[in-house]
Order: C-alpha cells, then structure tokens, then sequence
C-alpha cells in the first residue's frame, strides 16, 4: 500500500502556537461581532455620506449622522481604489463596497484600534474562495490597522505593490492559490510583525531570499511556483513550525543549517525540488519533526543513522530518489511512525524489523528497489550498477547550484528509474482556505 503524502494537507491551527491560535481567533469572533451593525445605522452613514459629497448636508443630518474617523476615511479610500481594479467578480462579494461605512463591506472587518479602544478600524480582509480577478493597487498601504489578509483562491494576479510595507501590523498573508508573478516580494520581510505566510500556487520565480528563514515566522509555505536557484546556504533564526517549499526547481542539496529549526520545525515538505546529493545527517537533529517528506528529488547515498532520533515522526517519505544502502531498523522502531515511503530508490537490505513493518501496523511502500524476495523490485542489472558503486557521502561535498558528486549519481541512475511523479502538494482545489 502506498503512502501518499503529497496531498498532505498542514493543520492551520497547529501552525500557530497556542497562545497565538487564541489571540488570532479570538479576534476574529470580535470582528465578526462588530461587523454586524444595524441597517439604521448603515442608512445614516450612507445619507451623511451623500449629504456631504454634494455639500447640502442640512442641520438634522450633521447633528445625527455618524462621523467617519480618519482611518476609516482612509480606509474608505483604500477599497474604494481597490474595487475600481477588480474586473470579475462572480460572486459580487464586493458589490456592497459602497458609502463609507466600510465596516458593513462584505469580506471587511472592522475592531478597536489596539492602542484606541474607542476609535473603530479596519483589521480584517477575508476574501477568500472569492474567484475574484484584478489586482493590488498601491492604495492598499493605506489599511495601515490590517492586521490580516487572506485572498486564497482568487484571480488576483500582477506584483504585489511596494506599499504593503506600511502594514506594520500584519500578523497574517495569505496570497495562495493566484496568478501573482516576479520575484520573490522582499517587501513582505520588511512586516514586523507577520507570523504566517502563505504564497503557494502562484507564478513567483527566481531565488528564495535568505532573510525568509530568518523572519520569526510560525509558518512558511512557498511550494508550487516557479522559484529556482538553490535553498540559501544559510538557514536560520526562523521559528517556524510548518515549512513547505516543494514543487520548485531549486536544485542543490539541502543544507546542513537546516538544523537551525530545531527546536521549532514540526513539518518539513521539500517533494519535487530538484534537490540533490545526500541528505544530511542534519535533519535528524529537527527532534520535533513529526512530517518529513523529500520525495521526488534526486538525492542519493544511504538513510542517515541520525533519523533513529525523530521520537514524533509520523510521516517519512524519502520515495522516488536515487537512495541506496539499507534501510536501518533505527528508523522501522521509531515509537510515533506510521508512515513509511522508500518506494523507487535502490535500497538493497532491510534491518531487522523493517522487513515486516506490517507487524507494527506501518503503513509502508517498499517498491522498486533491489531487496531480495520481495514484490515488484528493480532487475538485478540496474541493482548491480549501484552496489557496486557504494556511495559515501562523507567524500562529497555540494557546491552552489549544484554538487561535487559529479557523474555518479548519473551513473547508477539508469533510465528505468523514471516513474511518474506525483501530484502536485495540495492543488489549487484542494488548498485549505484559513479563516
């Protein structure tokens, strides 16, 4: 039975810690309390609105009337531009987006200033599953209260605007599953406080900057673009829980640093990357891991020994590589595994329990490779190509784009081993939309 952990889709609640999960969810039941002003009080605003714009605001209204505040003035502003480039929206969601009572806009919510309890603005946009198509306007920066943003599954497309930066309170981006394109927005690293991002299934290109896994990050998912280069050599200072970066073209082996989520890294999905050479013994020291998935990649050499010390791994999937050596019993025994891919590699002996893994109710996909007496395996031709090659990784060393291993992993990767890859990680349909 094969694991299928491409279609894994990261809990959103346990992206966040705690305290954060509470704080996020219970303002938004704030917010959603707040919206749901009465239509008298919609109607005045709307007739002072109107009173005003014509400059025949009588005596009663301007006594009675509400009195937009600055920053939702300027909110107004902002939405107003941001509806002017919108060119489809089959669900209208925007078509109340009208007067200035903002608060009463559909996907718009409104709560107290965190610094003004008496002062009303603009902390929430939730647009999301919307299939709305446009784009940002640089206006956008003038929603300086947001304190969240999430537009999953749109047809918002273009860069994302320069202004953004003036979000300093923007604990949540979600921009995945659009048509945005260029490089990677540096902008978004200039946000102090932004915990959790989200750009997957887009069109960004070019190389991940390495000031990305130094932002004190909750979760970081980047998989299904155009991004390529290499991981930076540097990985460090984030505090993510959830990284997904597959489905990429970044090439080169992952590196070492990669230790320095530690204390922090719960998930670790880096599928059909392009990565290469071996896998460090690094990522055995990620002791919180519980999902660790590098399929579809062209690493090769043998399953670090340092992987017997992931105490919460549920989730290991090193298919569809160019692995080779055993597969230790270290990894078979680890007390939370319940899932266990090494299908497609070159794998010629199994540890110790590792070759009924069915007794420990594992469930495993051992399939193409070059253990004896077992179902479905290579031919003992592309088997004696690798053995008699042994791979020792202490002996190579990856350098920028690519690696030093030269033509030997080219060597004992003989054409039979193209298998079909896998769907992508979480299809634009299938992309959970966080609220």
């Amino acid at each position: 039975m094969q694991a299928n952990l491409n279609h894994f889709k990261p809990n959103r609640e346990m992206a966040l810690p705690l305290p954060s999960c509470i704080t996020v969810y219970a303002l938004i039941l704030q917010l959603l309390h707040l919206s749901s002003i009465s239509n008298n009080v919609l109607t005045a605003a709307k007739h002072s609105y109107s009173a005003s714009h014509h400059h025949h605001r009588s005596r009663h209204s301007h006594s009675h009337s509400p009195v937009p505040n600055p920053r939702l003035q300027q909110a107004y502003i902002a939405l107003q531009a941001w509806k002017h480039v919108i060119y489809s929206d089959p669900q209208n969601l925007t078509t109340n987006w009208v007067g200035p009572s903002v608060c009463n806009y559909t996907g718009v919510y409104c709560a107290p200033a965190p610094h003004d309890p008496k002062t009303r603005v603009v902390a929430g946009i939730d647009l999301n599953h919307g299939d709305i198509a446009g784009f940002l306007p640089n206006e956008l920066g003038l929603l300086t209260d947001l304190a969240l943003i999430h537009l999953n599954s749109n047809r918002f497309c273009g860069i994302v605007p320069e202004t953004i930066s003036n979000l300093t309170l923007l604990y949540e981006l979600d921009l995945s599953n659009n048509r945005f394109v260029g490089p990677f927005p540096t902008v978004i690293l200039s946000l102090p406080t932004l915990h959790f991002l989200d750009l997957r299934f887009n069109e960004f290109e070019g190389p991940l900057p390495s000031e990305l896994f130094k932002k004190n990050l909750d979760a970081i998912f980047v998989n299904n673009n155009r991004f390529t280069n290499v991981l930076p050599a540097t990985l460090g200072g984030s505090s993510a829980s959830v990284l997904v970066i597959a489905n990429n073209n970044f090439g080169g082996c992952l590196p070492p640093s990669i230790a320095s989520f530690a204390h922090t890294l719960e998930e670790l999905l880096i599928t059909n990357t392009s990565l290469s050479g071996c896998l460090p013994p690094e990522v055995g020291f990620l002791y919180k891991l519980r999902v660790l998935d590098v399929s579809d990649n062209k690493i090769i050499g043998p399953i670090p020994y340092s992987l017997a010390g992931l105490a919460h791994l549920e989730q290991l999937n090193i298919g569809h590589n160019m692995m080779s050596g055993l597969v230790p019993e270290g990894v078979c025994v680890l007390p939370s595994l319940k899932n266990f891919t090494f299908s497609y590699n070159f794998f010629c002996e199994e540890e110790g329990i590792c070759m009924n893994l069915t007794s420990k109710g594992i469930v495993y996909d051992d399939r193409g490779n070059c253990l004896p007496e077992k179902p479905r395996q290579r031919s003992e031709k592309e088997c004696r190509g690798v053995n008699e090659h042994p791979v020792d990784c202490f002996e190579y060393i990856c350098h920028g784009g690519g690696s030093s291993f030269g033509g030997q992993a080219a060597a004992f990767a003989p054409a039979a081993m193209v298998v079909p890859s896998s769907s992508p990680l979480l299809s634009p349909s299938a992309a959970p939309s966080y609220t």
